[in-house]
C-alpha cells in the first residue's frame, strides 16, 4: 500500500498525523461558551473573583463547591441577570455581558432555577404550548393555532420528561420532581443551545433522580448543559468534566474522580 492510500482513509476520518509522529491526532473539540476573567462585587464583596473556564459543544458540565462559592451567581451572570463588574462572557461568538436577558435567551440559552418555575393552573400540555417561541408576544398568542404538528411536538417533548400520561393534569398537581422535568422540558421546547440548571435533582426521589441522570445524558447528546450540583454520586454518574469552585475564584477542574482526589477540594469542600 502506497502513503497516499495510507493518507485517504485517515483525511476522511479528520484525524492526521501530528508533525514527527505516525499517530494520528483527535480533531479539536468546538467551545461554545467561554467566560474570561468574570467578577462581580457587590458592597464591595467579590462574589466571583477574575474567573475564567470554557465549555464545549455538547459537554455535561458539572460545577460544585461550598455555600458561597459563586456557584449560582456565576449561572446569573451568564444568562444577563446580573451583569458583572468586569470581566465578559462569550456565546457562540456573542458578548453576553452586552446582552439583556430576552436576548441572550433568544441567542439559544435557556436558564432553570432551582425551585420549579411552572404554570401551576395550566395543564402540562398548556405549560409545554406556552414554552414555545411562536407563542411569545401578543401577536404571536392571537395568530397562534394548535396543529397536529404543534401537538405531535409536545407529545414528544412530554415522552422525552415522562410527562406524556401526565399531559392533561394541571402542573400544580404534579410532583415536585415532575415539575421539574415539566420545566426542563418547557426550557428543550425553546431549542436552546446551552441549558444552565440549578440543582435539578434537589428534592427528588432516588428514582427521580435516576431518570434525571439518565434525561440530562441524553441532553447532552446535542446541547451543552450546565449543571450546579451538590450530590457528588450524581455528579459522578452525569459529568463530563467538573469545575470546583471556592471563594468566587476556580479551585479545581477536571474529572469527578480527579477532582474527588484533590487535596484541595477535599479540604474546603468534600472533607465537611
Amino acid at each position: 500500500m502506497g502513503p497516499l492510500a495510507t493518507l485517504q482513509p485517515m483525511m476522511a476520518s479528520g484525524a492526521m498525523p501530528a508533525p514527527g509522529s505516525s499517530a494520528p491526532v483527535a480533531p479539536a473539540r468546538e467551545e461554545i461558551l467561554r467566560v474570561e476573567d468574570l467578577t462581580v462585587s457587590f458592597d464591595g464583596f467579590k462574589a466571583v473573583d477574575a474567573l475564567s473556564l470554557s465549555v464545549e459543544r455538547n459537554e455535561l458540565r458539572v460545577i460544585i463547591g461550598p455555600n458561597g462559592a459563586g456557584k449560582t451567581t456565576l449561572l446569573d451572570m451568564i444568562c444577563g441577570k446580573t451583569k458583572p463588574t468586569s470581566g465578559r462572557v462569550m456565546f457562540n461568538g456573542l458578548d453576553l455581558t452586552r446582552m439583556s436577558e430576552h436576548r441572550i435567551v433568544r441567542a439559544g440559552v435557556g436558564r432553570k432555577f432551582q425551585t420549579p418555575s411552572v404554570y401551576e393552573d395550566l395543564t402540562v400540555f398548556e405549560n409545554f404550548e406556552i414554552s414555545l417561541p411562536r407563542m411569545h408576544g401578543l401577536f404571536q398568542s392571537l395568530t397562534f393555532r394548535r396543529t397536529a404538528e404543534v401537538r405531535k411536538r409536545i407529545d414528544a417533548m412530554a415522552g422525552e420528561v415522562y410527562l406524556r400520561d401526565q399531559l392533561g393534569r394541571r402542573a400544580g398537581q404534579l410532583s415536585h420532581g415532575q415539575k421539574q422535568w415539566l420545566e426542563i422540558g418547557m426550557l428543550l421546547m425553546q431549542e436552546p443551545q446551552l441549558l444552565l440548571l440549578d440543582e435539578p435533582v434537589a428534592g427528588m426521589s432516588p428514582r427521580e433522580r435516576e431518570q434525571t441522570g439518565d434525561l440530562l445524558s441524553r441532553i447532552a447528546q446535542g446541547k451543552s448543559v450546565v449543571v450546579i450540583e451538590h450530590d457528588m454520586d450524581f455528579v459522578k454518574r452525569i459529568a463530563h468534566k467538573v469545575t470546583v469552585l471556592h471563594q468566587g475564584k476556580l479551585l479545581s477542574e477536571g474529572s469527578a474522580a480527579e477532582v474527588q482526589s484533590d487535596r484541595r477540594v477535599i479540604d474546603v469542600y468534600l472533607g465537611h
